[in-house]
């Protein structure tokens, strides 16, 4: 079904000494970093991960390598740091999904990487302690809460929506329409490497046990409501834009790439630019808010063909969640371009839901993940009723369009 990774040829993990900075990269050139990187954090040589980061804060911030050597300088994600703040500075920790999101750490082996550190030039002892995403993650100090409160569940934002969206069984998958669009597919305890754009990372790690996900996004979904209400300001709140597009006709057919700041998976151009083709002389309001609607669910379409064309099987729906999964009008069109059928959760926060969830299951409220499986509820499932001629032709003048802003 899927193509496992291969393991990193890292020859260790946390544990062994900072040792000075001497960062290595761009050494070997950047594609062979890149390769390595890959085969080892799942995820390719991006600044949009942690690494880069903290070797330009470690080369450019006065006395910030000095701290490192001496082990008065630590370095965590968002929930490290809440960690150590809720906590006193009691715990320097974080989770297996969040530390997958590096590109220090071995998603194989489950640990941070010697090698790629050396290569970032980040010294190991910075890093915070790996835990599962169900744990004992300690105390808050009495003062923030009025008493002491466990912390036993941490994940990532998008795990954490796969975990409230009960996605425990290879093949099931999620979209969380927020700012942006995440996919996320399970893929079991196979590591999947993608061959079309796509990252490998761990879905969630309960039990010591790791469940691997493909992750694909989109940069602009709900951003795209946003820039045409504050941007054009041709609407003036999104729940107008259900409405819009219901009485728009199709006669003519535009389309919105909003590669507003580049397009993400599975083509990563950050050069291309976003671009409204098609328009013509009777184009207006509707015509642009109906494109910019259909844009967020041909993107969905293009990360889930990269899933498909990597090995996965037609999923028999996707669960969705996010703000604009509110939108009915839109969830039946994506049905209707995905040709699977849509569900849609009663409680669409999953996120939050699913880092509950997770604690729930570190004390013993919830006995297993078919306890929380069993409690997944949908409002409502959109099926598919478009015919596939006109999908297809439909589907064929976006990537025209997209075709034209890739740089």
């Amino acid at each position: 079904m899927w193509s496992a990774a291969p393991f990193s040829n890292s020859k260790g993990c946390r544990g062994g000494s900072a040792g000075a900075r001497a960062p290595e990269w761009g050494g070997r050139g950047q594609a062979d970093d890149d390769v390595r990187v890959r085969a080892g954090a799942g995820v390719g040589a991006d600044p949009y991960f942690s690494a880069t980061k903290i070797a330009w804060i470690l080369d450019n911030v006065a006395g910030a390598g000095r701290w490192a050597e001496a082990g008065e300088l630590a370095f965590g994600t968002m929930d490290s740091w809440l960690l150590w703040k809720l906590t006193g500075g009691a715990i320097h920790a974080t989770d297996a999904t969040n530390a997958a999101r590096t590109m220090l750490f071995d998603i194989h082996r489950q640990c941070w990487d010697d090698e790629l550190c050396q290569l970032f030039g980040v010294p190991i002892s910075l890093l915070a302690e790996v835990k599962d995403c169900a744990a004992d993650f300690g105390q808050t100090v009495p003062e923030h809460f009025g008493s002491s409160i466990a912390i036993a569940g941490v994940a990532g934002d998008q795990q954490a929506a796969a975990v409230g969206q009960a996605c425990f069984r290879p093949g099931m998958i999620k979209a969380t329409y927020g700012t942006g669009c995440f996919m996320m597919l399970n893929t079991g305890g196979a590591a999947a490497r993608s061959q079309n754009g796509l990252l490998t990372t761990v879905a969630y790690r309960l039990g010591g046990r790791t469940t691997y996900a493909l992750e694909g996004g989109i940069f602009a979904a709900g951003a795209t409501m946003q820039w045409l209400r504050d941007g054009l300001k041709i609407i003036a709140h999104a729940s107008a834009t259900p409405g819009l597009a219901q009485v728009t006709p199709t006669t003519g057919r535009a389309y919105l790439v909003p590669a507003f700041t580049g397009l993400g998976e599975p083509h990563w151009e950050p050069g291309a630019r976003g671009a409204i083709v098609g328009l013509t002389r009777d184009s207006g309001v509707g015509e642009i808010v109906r494109a910019a609607l259909e844009a967020v669910c041909y993107q969905t379409k293009d990360l889930l063909g990269a899933m498909t064309a990597d090995g996965a099987p037609s999923p028999p729906a996707l669960r969705v969640d996010g703000g604009m999964v509110a939108n009915d009008w839109t969830m039946q069109f994506l049905a209707d371009i995905l040709d699977i059928p849509v569900e849609r959760p009663v409680i669409s926060e999953t996120t939050a839901l699913g880092a509950a969830y997770l604690a729930g299951l570190a004390t013993g409220y919830f006995k297993d993940m078919s306890d929380i499986a069993g409690r997944w509820r949908c409002d409502k499932r959109f099926e598919p009723a478009m015919a596939a001629a006109k999908r297809d032709a439909l589907y064929a003048g976006w990537r025209e369009a997209v075709e034209r802003v890739r740089s």
